[in-house]
């Protein structure tokens, strides 16, 4: 189910399921979850395995069984290790400065996502318990209860947030990658690909259509003008809390 729950694995004790003799001077759960993250950053999903990562850590493949049974359990354990490069606010006292706690934790968010582009499909295959994981989750939770939105309301308020934030980061470091592997800049590409839509008559519609909008946002970059939808959405959502919470307040008269 989770390499958190079985039998104080995550604490990085050996097994013994392969015995003494599976261990390798120098290895530990530390380390090995370190160059788990450094292999996908540097090459993605597709081609990490138990194999590779033991090449890289000049040991043989069956030592790592001594601290995990499975790929999944490596990708788990990576997964929970980068969570706590996001730093963490604390939590505002009621009617505190909560916006800006969440602007914070949705920038840091968002940044980690594009950072490690392997990271997003992975967040809704595990149960994402660990220790980082956990520290996020009750760090959004008790910035949500600080809003004075109802309880009912709350769970609500932080989906609207970070699953925006999820579906932005994810699809910011798509096009990252994408424009890495054509050996473009995000400038160039976004000028390559808007010239192949212009020249397709049936998508003028599509494109007179948006004309005035991306005019007007402004920006004179991709990253600018990403930057620029980020925080007007997410000051969208924000003002969404606050008329929310104001609705639930009771009648002063």
């Amino acid at each position: 189910m989770s390499v958190w729950f079985d039998d104080g694995r995550a604490a990085g004790a050996g097994r013994g399921r392969r015995g003494q003799s599976g261990t390798a001077p120098g290895l530990d759960r530390e380390r090995i979850t370190a160059a788990t993250v450094r292999l996908l950053d540097a090459e993605g999903p597709a081609k990490f395995s138990m194999r590779r990562l033991a090449a890289d850590l000049g040991v043989t493949a069956m030592s790592l069984y001594w601290y995990v049974d499975s790929k999944d359990d490596l990708l788990e354990l990576a997964s929970d290790a980068v969570m706590g490069e996001v730093e963490l606010p604390e939590a505002p006292p009621p009617g505190g400065d909560w916006q800006s706690r969440i602007r914070d934790l949705a920038a840091g968010y968002r940044a980690l996502l594009i950072r490690h582009p392997w990271l997003s499909p992975l967040v809704g295959r595990f149960l994402n318990v660990g220790p980082n994981w956990s520290a996020f989750a009750l760090c959004v939770q008790r910035i949500i209860r600080s809003t004075g939105l109802a309880p009912e309301h709350q769970t609500g308020a932080l989906a609207a947030v970070f699953q925006f934030v999820y579906g932005f980061g994810t699809i910011e470091a798509n096009f990252l990658k994408r424009c890495a592997e054509s050996g473009l800049t995000q400038d160039q590409f976004f000028s390559y690909a808007m010239g192949a839509i212009s020249r397709e008559p049936e998508l003028t519609p599509v494109v007179d259509a948006s004309r005035e909008m991306v005019e007007a946002r402004g920006g004179q970059t991709v990253q600018e003008m990403r930057d620029r939808d980020f925080a007007f959405a997410l000051d969208v959502l924000i003002a969404g809390i606050e008329a929310r919470r104001r609705d639930s307040l009771p009648d002063p008269r």
